[in-house]
């Protein structure tokens, strides 16, 4: 392994990083590093306050290639009894995450901790990105000389677990922390794979190995190959999820307000999603997606679990049972479109009255969208904030939106006056999503949309995209049969359904879109 040395203290020009790679060998010459160092100490020195950091990179900066790990600044009196952590990132990000507008690199070198940190690949599926971090655990625990505790935001987590149970790096790793991990999946990429959804996904990219293999369909098919396995205990994990989307026009707002008829999320992940039944629940709160892996936020309520000897305290906590994680959703709240505008088009949508609240949210590839609301009295609005996507799930796009009280029943607009790719999420607090209810028959492979309450009359209508091995292979399947929906039988594969319901109640007609994921595997069974 070629070790290289970089400045990276603002107040301490002497402390140094080893950035270490067996992937990239980076060869300087001694003279250019003297340099390189004299003049970081004369900026720093000049333009940066003295303030104590555990360290900060330059243009030598760890460069997020797959495979690449690093070891942080060993803080002066390291501790035995604390293992050294790995840090591992999450879906479409890198190393940086835990540094970059993150203090968590350095909450843990003031806690005396030593500190790695690994690039994965950022749009790969747990298989490939387990295989991968499995090696370099070994390697980095052989560094350290004993073994590491692996803290793992977002989709690392679902990474970290399949390194340990299934590619062999449980003897090197001490604990697992997860950092709002979707477990199960997330509703989110059920979403970015739908066939509303197409057009935008398609364009922006994001559809990767990594994103397919979080539909929820999907991550109940790992679960069922992974927590059963005899070595799923071998490592204690430890969870935290999230409650907080933000206010209206934060980042991870319209995220939450997808999720939320799927539980409390933090936007991006619900807190069913980040708990295993065998795993040891540290705290959920107010966090969002983002703030869950700050320093300042969740460091020093896992820090202490980070230490030798303490799984025997943690282990006598109550855990909950194989199989008792509650998956069901909360009613149906949403209504999707999507498509393209090549010059200008219109959509529609149906509000029913009683509504207390509406969120119109176009998302689409073009940040100036040029998009007029338009109510049912015919009055015109433009959405009033522009937001770029910080779910992970839709990079690159922009999200388009308005709130409103109270809205008039009746049939809603949304005109667009320029050429783009768009997803259209209506989200509604209303009393009538809890009167519908959306289950699945495995024995018969059949859906059902029904109303919970007599006086609601539903119809509904329903496609399907399947995909094997992340390649599409049919779309747009209709599943109405007898009229029933009876899900095709196309083989292996996760089934993408977007179901469409209209109905009437008392107060007139209303329309929902629900969208789920489901896989089957070679020999039919189904998971949801």
């Amino acid at each position: 392994m070629k070790n290289v040395k970089f400045m990276i203290s603002s107040a301490n020009c002497s402390s140094l990083l080893y950035i270490c790679s067996r992937n990239t060998l980076l060869n300087i010459r001694r003279d250019d590093m003297v340099r390189k160092i004299l003049l970081c100490c004369i900026i720093l020195v000049f333009f940066i306050p003295s303030i104590n950091f555990a360290g900060s990179f330059g243009k030598d900066d760890p460069s997020g290639t797959p495979g690449n790990w690093y070891v942080g600044t060993s803080p002066s009196s390291v501790d035995n009894g604390k293992h050294p952590i790995l840090f591992v990132h999450g879906l479409n990000s890198s190393s940086s995450t835990w540094w970059e507008e993150n203090n968590m690199y350095d909450t843990a070198y003031e806690a005396g901790y030593e500190t790695s940190f690994i690039d994965l690949y950022p749009s790969k599926n747990m298989w490939d990105n387990g295989s991968l971090l499995a090696q370099k655990i070994k390697s980095i625990s052989n560094h350290f000389g004993e073994r590491v505790v692996l803290v793992a935001h977002s989709k690392g987590g679902v990474d970290a677990q399949s390194a340990i149970v299934h590619y062999g790096a449980a003897p090197y790793v001490a604990k697992v922390i997860t950092l709002s991990s979707p477990h199960h999946g997330s509703e989110l990429a059920d979403l970015a794979y739908s066939s509303w959804a197409g057009w935008l996904a398609g364009i922006i990219g994001s559809k990767s190995d990594a994103t397919y293999s979080l539909q929820t369909g999907y991550m109940e098919y790992f679960r069922s190959q992974t927590d059963h396995k005899s070595n799923v205990h071998q490592v204690p994990i430890y969870t935290f999820g999230g409650t907080d989307i933000g206010s209206f026009g934060s980042s991870l707002y319209w995220g939450g307000l997808y999720l939320n008829s799927y539980g409390e999320n933090d936007g991006a992940v619900t807190v069913e999603s980040s708990r295993l039944p065998y795993a040891t629940e540290i705290k959920v709160d107010a966090w969002d997606h983002s703030s869950i892996k700050e320093g300042t936020s969740t460091f020093s309520l896992f820090d202490n679990y980070l230490n030798e000897g303490v799984y025997s305290l943690a282990s006598s906590l109550k855990m909950n049972p194989i199989g008792t994680v509650n998956t069901e959703d909360n009613g149906i709240s949403t209504i999707i479109r999507g498509g393209e505008v090549e010059k200008e088009k219109t959509e529609s949508f149906r509000i029913e009255k009683g509504v207390k609240e509406i969120t119109v949210d176009w998302i689409s590839n073009q940040k100036e969208a040029k998009l007029t609301l338009i109510n049912p009295k015919q009055q015109t609005s433009t959405p009033i904030t522009t937001m770029k996507d910080n779910t992970a799930f839709f990079n690159g796009a922009y999200h388009h939106s308005v709130t409103i009280t109270k809205p008039s029943s009746g049939t809603w607009k949304v005109h667009a006056r320029n050429k783009q790719k768009y997803l259209l999420h209506v989200s509604l607090d209303s009393p009538l999503n809890d009167k519908i209810d959306f289950s699945l028959n495995r024995d018969k492979s059949l859906f059902k949309a029904q109303a919970k309450d007599d006086s609601v009359h539903l119809t509904t209508k329903a496609t399907v995209e399947f995909y094997k091995n992340g390649k599409q292979k049919k779309g747009k399947v209709q599943m109405k049969k007898n009229g029933t929906l009876h899900m095709p039988k196309l083989g292996e594969g996760v089934y993408n359904i977007t179901v469409e319901i209209n109905g009437k109640d008392e107060n007139g007609a209303f329309e929902r879109t629900k969208i789920k994921t489901v896989y089957v595997d070679e020999n039919g069974k189904m998971y949801e």
